[in-house]
């Protein structure tokens, strides 16, 4: 059906009468409406009240029929804008089965969804003709507020121990049958991830150096191990080097070849052998090198969802922390970086990967062993 301008938004009424009949019925669809739907999921006004009416009555822990919610709405002046007693005693009556709560749930947050596509879609057309937004802007409006949505509608999921113990023992017992002791992504360095099981999901981790002591190249090491070697999907942010420079030193990594070489072009027969076979395992891997200077948070998080949705990545590396622009630099410096700390150490846990993030470190280790407090930058990386 061909879109028009004079197309009402989505709704399906008899859904949610069905709902809130069933949930007059029982108090087990009361439970599963109020675990997936919200009011303004409901599209009549008064749908909305009566919805909230009997979450009130279920809250106090009073029986939500008939009579006690058209009281309840009586006592507050809502009754006439529910539609009336007569209105709420006949929704049982459009209730087929009130066992079929979570189809006639669905159906309704169907709908809800729809209608917010609806206006997002007629907003994105009106900032479209809207000289003044940049279109990259505009971009990350859009990506911002459907992952918005999404997270608004996903529902609240609770288990109980009964369901959780059975998946911890299959996972131990697939570990003792692995005799592997690494349970993440490893990195490379045997010592490392012993002590570390590799780089766990969710995981935010800060690698600390002063300038030039090779913080890019150890970066550099461990993503070729893991999307070379282990051929895992992963991403690399470049924010200081050219991705043809980046590559430039992978391929002096995994060739064993001296950089200065390459560089000069001054190669022996053997390494120009090591380099085409270097080329052949890096244009196998999966992957992925960002190379965008002083790239925006903003414009980050968009690039690492659209990676992990599109090309299914499994570790984030970025070189470096305070190369990223915050999005409000209005703040103090630190005030800017504790926000991007926050946000990155969000963004793991969202993606539900390990992201690695290089930090320069503070003048002072030049003369001691370093400590957490000398990342430079902000107090909320360590």
């Amino acid at each position: 059906m061909k879109y028009t301008e004079k197309k009402l938004p989505p709704k399906n009424e008899e859904a949610e009468q069905a709902v809130l009949g069933s949930m007059l019925f029982s108090r087990e669809a009361i439970d599963t409406a109020s675990r997936e739907l919200r009011a303004e999921d409901f599209s009549k006004n008064s749908h909305k009240i009566i919805f909230n009416t009997i979450l009130d009555l279920d809250k106090k822990n009073l029986a939500a029929d008939i009579l006690t919610t058209v009281e309840e709405l009586r006592r507050h002046g809502n009754l006439e804008n529910a539609g009336g007693a007569s209105y709420i005693a006949g929704l049982t009556s459009t209730v087929p089965a009130s066992a079929n709560i979570e189809y006639y749930t669905q159906l309704v947050l169907d709908r809800s969804v729809r209608r917010v596509l609806f206006y997002l879609a007629h907003q994105i057309l009106a900032d479209i003709f809207d000289e003044t937004l940049d279109y990259r802007d505009l971009m990350e409006k859009i990506e911002r507020q459907l992952f918005e949505l999404r997270a608004a509608k996903q529902s609240q999921q609770y288990r109980s121990l009964k369901n959780i113990v059975p998946k911890v023992i299959e996972d131990i017992e697939s570990r003792v049958k692995s005799k592997n002791a690494i349970t993440g992504i490893p990195s490379g360095f045997s010592e490392l991830d012993d002590l570390t099981f590799g780089f766990q999901r969710s995981d935010y981790i800060v690698i600390g150096a002063r300038p030039s002591v090779g913080k890019t190249a150890l970066a550099l090491s461990m993503v070729l191990h893991i999307s070379v070697k282990k051929h895992i999907p992963s991403a690399f942010f470049s924010l200081e080097m050219s991705d043809t420079s980046l590559v430039m030193r992978m391929f002096a990594g995994e060739a064993r070849v001296d950089s200065k070489k390459i560089r000069s072009g001054f190669l022996h027969s053997n390494d120009f052998a090591s380099l085409v076979k270097a080329a052949g395992a890096l244009y196998e891997a999966p992957l992925y090198i960002v190379n965008t200077p002083n790239i925006g948070f903003s414009e980050l998080r968009a690039q690492a969802r659209r990676l992990r949705a599109h090309e299914k990545i499994e570790i984030i590396f970025i070189d470096y922390m305070t190369l990223i622009t915050p999005d409000n630099d209005k703040k103090q410096v630190y005030e800017q970086y504790n926000e991007v700390s926050k946000s990155l150490k969000n963004l793991a846990r969202e993606l539900e990967i390990p992201i690695v993030v290089l930090s320069q470190l503070g003048r002072g280790t030049q003369e001691k062993d370093p400590k957490l407090s000398d990342i430079r930058a902000s107090g909320g990386i360590e």
